[in-house]
């Protein structure tokens, strides 16, 4: 992989992991337009390393929580951290089923199959669409609503359905506070995406063989970076209500990746 196709995949993947308009779907649309699904196993590779990046973005911006979280895990007490680190753990428990026993099922699924990917960009779009319209509100998250949302999160395994948009989505729909809502999202991932990427790494999945460390290291860089930005930029976004803006870009993305893909 040459040096400007990992700047851009850096670049994509740290925007759309955290902006809500799939950065599955998105790397699926820019590894068919730079050829990468020919060389699967270097495709691989770059992906688990672009995720790497941006979960270690995210370590950094809410590592204020994320001490509390494993505080209060770790104390036994119950109190708001103790509670709140349950939620989490509630929360990623439909993902991992999901992704453990439908795993070839959902490994089919990243083909490069277009169609499916823009399809769902519009799912992603209705689902901002109608959060966007959401009243303002300070309930916290609750039981209900974390299995709600760690449900969301199980179907945005999908390619195009974006992670962050149906978890912030769903948890806006339910009532809670919308800046609640996106660090809910931010941080209930961060033990997926490793639990992920030791996965793949064990499952021999992934190659190290003449692997181009330098294009390697360039997409982590501008993914970690982009990844910042794009984090703290999400949460002004969703405090504001300005979701809308991105369900219109997820309706025309996916229409056009559609359309363009059944001619």
């Amino acid at each position: 992989m040459d040096i400007i196709s990992a700047i851009i995949l850096g670049i994509i993947q740290g925007l759309t992991e955290f902006l809500p308009v799939s950065s599955s779907g998105h790397l699926e649309i820019a590894k068919a337009l730079l050829g990468e699904g020919r060389v699967a196993e270097k495709s691989l590779l770059m992906t688990v390393v672009l995720h790497f990046a941006t979960a270690l973005s995210t370590i950094i911006i809410f590592r204020k929580d994320l001490s509390k979280i494993f505080l209060g895990l770790f104390q036994f007490k119950n109190n708001d951290s103790f509670q709140y680190s349950l939620k989490i753990i509630l929360s990623m428990i439909p993902a991992i089923l999901v992704g453990t026993i439908f795993n070839d099922e959902i490994e089919s699924l990243f083909g490069g199959d277009l169609v499916l990917v823009g399809g769902m960009l519009v799912v992603t779009g209705l689902l901002l669409f109608l959060a966007d319209k959401a009243k303002a509100s300070d309930k916290n998250i609750g039981i209900k609503e974390a299995v709600i949302i760690g449900l969301s999160q199980a179907i945005a395994i999908l390619p195009g359905i974006s992670r962050s948009g149906a978890t912030i989505s769903s948890s806006v729909l339910l009532g809670v506070d919308k800046e609640k809502s996106a660090r809910f999202s931010f941080l209930m991932v961060i033990p997926l995406i490793f639990g992920k990427m030791a996965k793949d790494i064990l499952s021999g999945e992934v190659s190290t063989d003449s692997a181009d460390f330098v294009s390697l290291s360039v997409g982590f860089i501008f993914a970690f970076f982009t990844g910042m930005v794009a984090c703290k930029w999400m949460i002004r976004l969703v405090k504001r209500s300005q979701l809308k803006y991105f369900s219109y870009y997820c309706f025309a993305i996916g229409l056009l990746v559609t359309v363009t893909s059944l001619l």
